[in-house]
């Protein structure tokens, strides 16, 4: 059986999705960025699949667990649903070179951006398109993750995220 592809939109969590609050694990301190629940709702409506591929080293730090990762995201999932609008899968990250517990502790991690694991298990979860697919991120390091998965990167500085994305992928 063949799976056919559809492309793609990556987006980092934080100063992305969400304001960057710094290392945001709680629902509390979670506040979604002016247009993301527009912009996931309209790339879900245009066939687009939507990921999340977020650093979290906080957890390799120790500031968090990973099951606070796992019920924040949980809760972005139920206030898009409300919204109509879904992340068809959340990645993330907990792994650092400096982690406090061995488990996280990497020199190197595959999935920790810039590196481009998270993106590239997306693409052999789900059937994507990458050459049609855009990463979107707020810092270098995002960028570079999507170019070396081998999709378009763009750079949100703020502002309206649907707006900044209706603009930059108009037409696909």
């Amino acid at each position: 059986m063949t799976r056919l592809l559809r492309p793609a939109l990556f987006l980092d969590r934080d100063g992305v999705l969400n304001e960057d609050r710094g290392y945001v694990h709680r629902w509390e301190d979670f506040r979604w960025i002016d247009g993301a629940r527009q912009a996931v709702a309209g790339f879900n409506a245009r066939g687009w699949w939507v990921f999340v591929v977020t650093n979290q080293s906080g957890v390799g730090r120790g500031y968090y667990s990973e099951d606070d990762v796992h019920a924040l995201h949980a809760r972005m999932a139920e206030d898009l649903a409300a919204a109509g609008a879904r992340i068809d899968a959340f990645y993330h990250c907990p792994f650092h070179p400096e982690a406090l517990e061995d488990r996280y502790r990497h020199p190197d991690p595959p999935d920790r951006k810039p590196n481009p694991g998270m993106l590239l298990k997306a693409m052999v979860d789900w059937p994507v398109d990458a050459a049609r697919s855009v990463m979107v991120g707020d810092k270098a390091i995002d960028l570079e993750a999507g170019r070396r998965a081998g999709v378009r990167s763009l750079h949100f500085s703020g502002g309206d995220l649907a707006a900044f994305l209706a603009a930059e992928v108009a037409g696909d």
